[in-house]
This record gives C-alpha cells, sequence and structure tokens, in this order.
C-alpha cells in the first residue's frame, strides 16, 4: 500500500467560499479586528484594574472585575475566530492591538476605585460605538453568523457599562 504525502508548499490557499464576497468579508473583517482590538485593551485594563483596585469597596469590585475580564478573554477569542472564519487573519500581538484600538490604556499607578469604575463604563461605551460600525457592514453582506456575535457583544457591553455606572450614582 502506497502512502502519499502531501508537500504543503505546493498545495495553495483555498478559496473561501460561504456565500459573502470577497470584499465584503474583508471590510467585516477589519472591522472586527477593531472590535478584538478593543476588546482586548479593555481585558487588559479590566485585568490591571482587578489586580490593583484598593480602597473602600475592594472585595466587590476586585470580584467584579475578575467577572468582566474573564467574560472578555471568552469574546477575545470569538471574535479572533470569527475573523478566521472569514479568511482572514486576526491582529494578535499588542502592537496591532494598540494601532487598532480607541481605547487608552492607562499608566496611572494611583488611580482609585471609584475613578477605575469610571473608565471601565467609557471604554464599555467606546467598545460598544466601535461593534456598531460593523452591523451595517454584516447587515449589507447578509452576515448573520456576525451579526450575531456583535449582538452578543453589544449586549454585554451595554449592561456591563449600566452596572459599571450605576456605582458612581
Amino acid at each position: 500500500m502506497s502512502t502519499t504525502v502531501l508537500d504543503e508548499n505546493k498545495i495553495d490557499k483555498m478559496d473561501v467560499n460561504i456565500g459573502i464576497p470577497k470584499e465584503q468579508r474583508k471590510k467585516i473583517a477589519d472591522g472586527l479586528s477593531k472590535v478584538l482590538a478593543d476588546t482586548y485593551m479593555l481585558y487588559l485594563k479590566t485585568h490591571n484594574y482587578h489586580w490593583n483596585v484598593t480602597g473602600a469597596h475592594f472585595h466587590s469590585l476586585h470580584e467584579q472585575f475578575e467577572e468582566q475580564y474573564t467574560e472578555l478573554a471568552e469574546a477575545v477569542d470569538e471574535i479572533a475566530e470569527r475573523i478566521r472564519s472569514l479568511g482572514y487573519r486576526s491582529p494578535g500581538s499588542f502592537l496591532e492591538f494598540k494601532e487598532l484600538t480607541s481605547i487608552e490604556e492607562d499608566t496611572d499607578h494611583s488611580i482609585k476605585g471609584m475613578e477605575m469604575v469610571r473608565q471601565l463604563a467609557l471604554d464599555n461605551e467606546a467598545v460598544l460605538r466601535t461593534a456598531r460600525q460593523v452591523v451595517p457592514v454584516c447587515d449589507d453582506a447578509g452576515d448573520e453568523a456576525t451579526l450575531d456575535l456583535l449582538t452578543q457583544r453589544l449586549n454585554v457591553h451595554s449592561k456591563t457599562a449600566w452596572m459599571l455606572r450605576s456605582h458612581l450614582e
């Protein structure tokens, strides 16, 4: 019995044919890359705040931030995999994320708990704005899978922003 060994250098990349034209898939992937970058930066900031929160609300904020960064870690993976399923490379380096994100890194080591809450509320709203920009592109392309993903993200970030703002009232 003969075994055929494939030479991977000679195999052409398979075309993606999922019923969405390449140009539209590219626009969607580009938009999702920005959502991914915002989500990753929000994850990083939330994790930082989880580690460094102090003060009267330490315990509740520490736990709330952990719930949020855990959810964000899963979201990062889902968004990146959706970009890949559209046939494009997902950004995956800090440099790429920094270039694509609308979220500012926090380097203030003296930030207090309620200011962390305020920053995270604003950042969740920023992710919402970025995600909303991709919705019409997905709608035009008939990309229900990405619309579903974005709808889930819109729900999560809306609720998270509301919960964070509630601390500040």
